[in-house]
């Protein structure tokens, strides 16, 4: 697959002109119950720990960050009481195609229960291949053939497991050990729920 185009940087392109600050927001406002530490999205990032910094420092002073001391780090996460939060989160999730799944794919496929994402998206992190777990009588045919064409709009790799609801009861204890963001829950059975862990 070709690299993965800059969608994040095209919908902020003109409000934000730092690529550092879009990263730290794409990390932090997609899934907003992840914390990072400073050196950590310096090492993520690729760019310089006064360069991360700075921007958290902005970021922060803004209020679109919090923040709290944690042994000698600083850890950060997203303000979701921000008046701005939810645009943001909305912003984040757009340019990196989550309308587009929970569109084309998600709300198309028949009995679905539950959506979530795993591990790197789920923490925010662009690596350009998504993992998503669906829950329910789900044709594999659509699902294949639907999430073909959303990679193609998106750019990015996805790699589905579908998962009958006695198949994610079992292995509900093994996918909340890894990082996951819940995408969608139709409502008719409120136990199956994950919540985005920390």
């Amino acid at each position: 697959m070709n690299e993965k185009p800059d969608l994040l940087g095209n919908a902020f392109g003109g409000l934000i002109t730092s690529k550092t600050r879009v990263r730290i927001l794409m990390r932090l406002f997609l899934n907003p119950a992840k914390r990072a530490y400073l050196r950590q999205l310096a090492t993520e990032f690729g760019t310089s720990p006064s360069m991360v910094k700075e921007e958290l420092h902005q970021l922060a002073d803004a209020g679109l960050l919090k923040s709290e001391p944690d042994g000698r780090q600083i850890m950060y996460w997203a303000n979701t009481q921000h008046v701005l939060f939810p645009e943001l989160n909305t912003m984040v999730k757009k340019a990196l195609g989550m309308d587009r799944i929970l569109e084309s794919v998600i709300q198309r496929i028949g009995d679905l229960e539950l959506a979530m994402l795993l591990d790197d998206y789920a923490e925010g992190k662009d690596s350009g291949l998504i993992d998503l777990v669906l829950v329910g009588n789900i044709n594999r045919e659509n699902v294949d053939d639907l999430t073909r064409k959303t990679e193609r709009y998106i750019g990015r790799k996805i790699r589905v497991l579908i998962l009958r609801r006695d198949e994610y009861a079992a292995n509900k204890m093994l996918l909340e050990t890894r990082p996951h963001l819940l995408l969608w829950q139709d409502g008719k059975h409120p136990e199956i729920s994950l919540e985005s862990t920390a």
